[in-house]
């Protein structure tokens, strides 16, 4: 049972830390209230009113611009896709990395975690990889998203943790039925895995949805845009309407409304998985974390 400091001085201390902790929750959140807020918002608010959290007159004007241009709707489905297929492709190599890592008896199994623990601290740097990416022929394709990132060394360790923890007992039966070992970790291993999948599957999916420099650097095709490369040319330029294509000559959607907008539409789906995860978080995370 946890002790309540009863004293003067301990509840002087938690309503300062509750005071702290509010203000500091509120100054994450407050200006992404102002940004949906101001993505409803008409353009003569915007420029009278410097922050607000609900504008006078709600308007949707800027989302039906967005929804009905073939330019976002394109980089929104190739974000998508790259997410998807990155995320599974990426948690099923750190799974079949870490599984045989996690076994006392695999030969070199010393030497590779002593590699992992040096690629974790070290990197090549942007332009080797850069060149690598070049040279095998990747630029310009989905696949320079996703495999130069495909494996987080940081993440395999803390899987390979959390299989060392599974119990030995329920694999030596599985093998004495006759299980082979890739259908030990079929049927038995990936089953248990469940909240560090969960968990890491999401770490892994946000990245990829967020990951802005990737895009910069191997795609020049302008039709490859993932979304955060369409959002960076929409909130750089003075004018977001010749991003997303101008449709109605007699129509000019609102530039800064316009801005607010596709920031909200970019990060509203990513957020929305939270809830659907966040009971797997701190199993997922926790457990294998001590266990070297």
């Amino acid at each position: 049972m946890a002790i309540r400091n009863n004293s003067t001085a301990g509840r002087v201390f938690d309503v300062f830390n509750v005071l702290f902790l509010t203000g500091l929750a509120l100054t994450t959140v407050l200006p992404f209230l102002y940004v949906v807020a101001a993505s409803f918002a008409m353009e003569s608010e915007i420029a009278a009113r410097p922050f607000f959290l609900w504008p006078d007159n709600p308007t949707l004007d800027t989302y039906r611009y967005i929804f009905s241009t073939g330019t976002f709707i394109r980089s929104l489905i190739v974000t998508i896709g790259v997410t998807f297929v990155g995320t599974l492709v990426q948690v099923l190599l750190t799974m079949l990395m870490a599984y045989p890592l996690s076994k006392q008896y695999l030969v070199g199994r010393s030497v590779l975690l002593k590699l992992i623990l040096f690629a974790m601290v070290f990197s090549g740097g942007m332009i080797p990889t850069y060149l690598i990416v070049r040279e095998v022929g990747l630029l310009n394709t989905y696949w320079a998203l996703i495999l130069p990132m495909a494996i987080n060394p940081f993440y395999l360790i803390i899987v390979k943790n959390f299989f060392q923890e599974l119990p030995d007992e329920l694999q030596e039966a599985a093998r004495l039925d006759g299980c082979t070992e890739i259908g030990v970790f079929w049927r038995i291993v990936l089953p248990l895995s469940k909240p560090v999948i969960a968990t890491f599957s999401l770490f892994y999916a946000v990245a990829i949805w967020n990951d802005f420099m990737s895009p910069l650097l191997y795609i020049s095709d302008s039709d490859m845009w993932t979304l955060q490369m369409f959002v960076r040319q929409v909130t750089i330029t003075t004018d977001p309407a010749s991003t997303l294509g101008q449709l109605d000559p007699n129509y000019v959607p609102p530039a800064e409304g316009l801005k607010f907008a596709v920031i909200v539409v970019a990060t509203l789906p990513i957020l929305l998985m939270y809830p659907f995860l966040q009971k797997h978080f701190a199993k997922g995370v926790l457990i294998g974390s001590v266990k070297g």
